[in-house]
């Protein structure tokens, strides 16, 4: 009985799993505000490219 009250006392792996999941939501924020802006720069620098000729 011991043994099954200190494995649920034990708070660390979950607290590590809740990190990694705020880091992937994070990343994945990320991932995509990059992937928008990066189309936009696309479209600046095309833009940009055109009127130059």
């Amino acid at each position: 009985m011991k043994t099954i009250r200190t494995i649920f006392k034990n708070n660390k792996g979950a607290t590590a799993i809740e990190y990694g999941l705020i880091a992937a939501l994070i990343a994945v924020a990320a991932i995509g505000a990059m992937t928008s802006l990066g189309t936009k720069l696309n479209s600046t620098f095309n833009m940009v490219a055109n009127n130059m000729k």
